[in-house]
């Protein structure tokens, strides 16, 4: 459940930066996903450390053209980050450096994303395999 921390690190998210509308609910009702156990483990982190990230590093080069600014939004626990685009699109790392950094595509919305980590929790529960995320 999201805290008054996470809310206020969401409304400041969408005030400093292009955030999709969807991220913004998801950080005013649920607020963070940690699943460590699910493989290397697969996170979406608070906003509070987005914004901070943020704040820290800017934006991260996403889309076709790598001309659109995305956030990094979270991890899965091998060293590969998870960003969003402007547009609502997520992507993987390829490598586990932000620098100039390789990404593929991985989900069209973040609720598509989110029902992808749950398939990955899914199947590792029936067989120990953490899935393709």
């Amino acid at each position: 459940m999201a805290d008054h921390t996470d809310q206020a690190a969401a409304r400041t998210l969408a005030q400093v930066s292009p955030v999709p509308a969807d991220l913004i609910t998801f950080y005013d009702s649920i607020g963070e996903v940690t699943w460590a156990d699910v493989g290397d483990g697969y996170f979406v982190d608070p906003a509070a450390d987005v914004l901070l990230r943020f704040n820290q590093y800017g934006t991260v080069d996403v889309g076709a053209d790598h001309m659109n600014g995305g956030l990094v939004i979270g991890s899965n626990g091998g060293g590969l980050s998870y960003a969003v685009g402007p547009d609502g699109v997520i992507y993987r790392t390829r490598r586990a450096s932000l620098d100039e950094p390789e990404l593929d595509q991985v989900a069209v919305d973040l609720r598509q994303f989110l029902e992808l980590l749950e398939r990955s929790l899914t199947r590792f529960v029936a067989n120990g395999e953490p899935g393709c995320l």
